[in-house]
């Protein structure tokens, strides 16, 4: 039996989560999850791709959304109302074109003068209708895609595994900057063959596997880039066609309530072929089918066929990549 053992929101897209015991499933997500986000002179969106002192700007939204705190080392604490009906903005994420709230000069300054470069911080408006694809599509903020991104503490154990095989250290979950985490299952990746799942009053439908980037690479706590690791490891087992993949993005079927300790009930789980479901040759878990129900990941190849990781996010059909 598999339960939550780890709920995470990311109020501004790129910056540091927040760790909740309980919160409240919304159609784009958890509560103010990648409610705001942190653009460029030219609208464009800001990351740890390219600003990894994101990581440790710390944001926390008021229970009611009215208000914004900031926080970051060796800076002065800001503390700014919500803006919801000031003017739009053009902003862009991935190319795609999208509006935003502007959250005023304040928030602008103190973003900028913590990242050194120029920004304007801006929330989602009332009327965002983005649709987010994939098997199940729905609805987001600002995430990369889908809204709530699902990861298992086996498939982090079997990560590290492999990591610790090649002399390095073992990453924590905060590196995949999930939604929510569970432990319960023996298997690793079983996240991946999930179609439906219940936690507590909230219900999720898969939507796709979570493609990785160089954003994993980043220490979360620290902001420094740290080596190879985890992309060196997934690409020797984790290869999909977009690049390698770890934990799963869902849609939201239906809102509710949720907490840490609810039981993850799964109502429907893919159907794996045979030779997915066996162990790879080197005694990993079985390997998952992609979001399109086609060919499973493979996770009998070896490492020494795995094509190399590239040093650029590895993006998929729909824009994502991995998720901020």
């Amino acid at each position: 039996m598999a339960r939550i053992v780890e709920l995470n929101t990311y109020p501004v897209k790129g910056c540091a989560g927040t760790a909740l015991t309980e919160a409240l499933m919304t159609p784009a997500g958890l509560a103010h999850d990648r409610t705001f986000m942190v653009v460029d002179a030219e609208g464009d969106f800001r990351s740890q791709r390219r600003d990894r002192r994101m990581a440790v700007i710390r944001p926390e939204v008021d229970p009611d959304g009215s208000g914004l705190t900031l926080r970051a080392p060796d800076t002065e604490e800001l503390r700014i109302p919500v803006d919801t009906e000031g003017p739009r903005r053009d902003v862009r994420l991935f190319g795609n074109p999208f509006h935003g709230i502007d959250q005023g000069d304040a928030a602008a300054e103190w973003f900028s003068a913590v990242l050194g470069a120029p920004c304007r911080l801006v929330r989602v408006p009332p009327e965002h209708d983005r649709v987010a694809g994939g098997l199940t599509p729905g609805t987001s903020g600002y995430a990369d895609s889908n809204a709530v991104l699902v990861a298992s503490r086996a498939s982090l154990d079997e990560l590290n595994r492999r990591i610790a095989e090649t002399g390095g250290e073992p990453l924590p979950m905060n590196r995949f900057r999930a939604n929510i985490v569970l432990d319960g299952w023996d298997v690793p990746h079983q996240e991946d063959l999930v179609r439906t799942l219940s936690l507590g009053g909230a219900h999720l439908g898969f939507a796709k596997l979570a493609v990785r980037c160089v954003v994993t690479t980043v220490d979360q706590e620290s902001g420094r880039k740290t080596g190879p690791e985890p992309l060196r490891a997934l690409a020797g087992y984790r290869r999909v066609e977009q690049g390698v993949a770890f934990g799963a993005k869902f849609s939201v079927l239906r809102t509710g309530t949720l907490a840490v300790g609810d039981e993850a009930v799964v109502g429907a789980w893919a159907e794996a072929d045979p030779e997915s479901a066996a162990p790879s040759r080197d005694g990993g878990g079985p390997a998952a089918p992609t979001a399109s129900g086609g060919r499973p990941v493979s996770a009998t190849r070896p490492a020494s066929e795995a094509r190399p990781v590239s040093a650029e996010p590895a993006v998929s059909r729909t824009g994502a990549a991995a998720e901020e």
